[in-house]
């Protein structure tokens, strides 16, 4: 019945995150993108992501990653991230290295109506800097 199929066909999954969102809103779709930076780039400024969870795998070189309330790290290729959306602030995804460009996929909940990422202006920024952990030593690469 399965002779056209690799046998090991089961055994072909590696499981790389696995994780229980904080809450998926009413009526959500899915969206998956492919973000790449150059080397050495900033990346997107702070933001969120009102619609829900974002979950990512880096496929390329390297990225800080930053959430509020978390230490900043670094997240290489082959590794996954997620972040809990909603409220919280994420405010790194830089490219960690200046002599290679970092590309990552992420699948993000996004609700009707909602964008998809928010800017947060520095007003907020500085009103919930005592959420932000400090960085420590050359792991956080920046």
């Amino acid at each position: 019945m399965f002779a056209n199929y690799d046998p090991a066909w089961e055994s072909a999954p590696t499981v790389v995150q696995e994780i229980r969102p904080p809450f998926l809103p009413t009526d959500a779709h899915v969206m998956t993108v492919v973000i790449e930076y150059p080397p050495g780039s900033a990346g997107a400024p702070p933001h969120r992501h009102p619609g829900g969870p974002a979950f990512g795998y880096m496929l390329d070189g390297e990225m800080l990653f930053e959430l509020e309330g978390q230490p900043p790290r670094v997240v290489r290729a082959g590794e996954a991230f997620w972040e809990p959306g909603g409220d919280v602030i994420h405010y790194s995804d830089a490219n960690n290295r200046d002599d290679v460009r970092s590309r990552f996929v992420v699948t993000m909940v996004c609700a009707p109506g909602r964008p998809m990422l928010v800017p947060v202006d520095d007003d907020e920024l500085a009103a919930r800097a005592h959420l932000r952990v400090p960085r420590r030593g050359p792991e956080t690469g920046r």
